[in-house]
């Protein structure tokens, strides 16, 4: 059996609060995008994992995957499995695709062994292996608070406009992201940020890493002006980057950031 594992992308972000136990407390919408990675299951005498196409930092047996797959192979005596990623989803991007995978995985896992794991039930397994995998499983736009993996259903709907991202070759790695943010409680909830006209949106619906970021990477910066420049309704790098995503009216295409850049149309 297999599946398509799709990204997201950070309609905002807040930092509000530095946790005692070392995580962040935040405020941001997640909103599913169209690019996917595949996820196999097949039988197998030990239970592995292959990862294809872009190249994950790390060791395979680190994999989430396999982390995802121990955990319920632990709670439910499930046979041996092969499984075999084939990740297309940029790595180090701010697209939620590691968690992305793990919680499809889940997903599938439930579907072919008949389980009958509830859909909460498999929203805490995905709490348990990364801040934002619990959104996956529904997979429907939300608006995510405490560490990213509390969530109200909220009604944000892009269908009719045309979204572009674009990833620069650089990492961005989560630790380095968080260097030099500034935590502060928002004016205005993203929860109410979320329902105003797009056209307001440039103003008030930041993202909080972006200077941190925008100042190791400029480039990264520079995307996002280009992309403006370009007639975007509204920019923004995704999560703590590399990825800056925008939202146009109309159809584009972006031959010099297509130079030195992954673009990805209509997602």
């Amino acid at each position: 059996m297999l599946t398509f594992a799709n990204a997201k992308i950070n309609l905002g972000l807040f930092l509000t609060e530095k946790r005692n136990d070392g995580y962040h407390n935040l405020e941001t919408v997640f909103y599913p995008v169209k690019i996917y990675d595949v996820i196999e299951l097949i039988d197998a005498d030990e239970t592995s994992c292959i990862v294809k196409g872009i190249e994950v930092p790390g060791e395979t047996t680190d994999n989430i995957c396999l982390s995802a797959f121990k955990m319920l192979q632990a709670d439910f005596n499930l046979p041996n499995q092969q499984i075999i990623l084939l990740k297309n989803i940029p790595v180090g991007a701010g697209l939620g695709g590691g968690s992305a995978d793990a919680a499809f995985l889940i997903k599938l896992i439930n579907d072919k062994f008949n389980l009958g794991i509830s859909i909460p039930e498999m929203e805490n397994y995905a709490r348990k292996l990364g801040a934002d995998c619990a959104f996956f499983i529904r997979n429907q736009p939300v608006y995510a608070f405490g560490k990213g993996d509390e969530f109200e259903e909220i009604k944000v709907d892009l269908s009719s406009y045309f979204l572009v991202l674009v990833k620069p070759p650089v990492h961005v790695s989560t630790a380095q992201a968080y260097r030099n943010i500034n935590v502060k409680q928002p004016s205005q909830s993203l929860k109410k940020l979320i329902d105003l006209p797009l056209l307001k949106w440039q103003e008030l619906m930041l993202n909080d890493f972006e200077p941190s970021v925008f100042t190791a990477f400029p480039q990264i910066g520079k995307i996002k002006t280009k992309l403006y420049e370009a007639g975007a309704r509204f920019a923004l790098m995704s999560g703590s980057g590399s990825s800056v995503f925008a939202i146009f009216e109309q159809p584009v295409k972006l031959p010099e950031l297509e130079k030195e850049n992954l673009v990805f149309y209509n997602i």
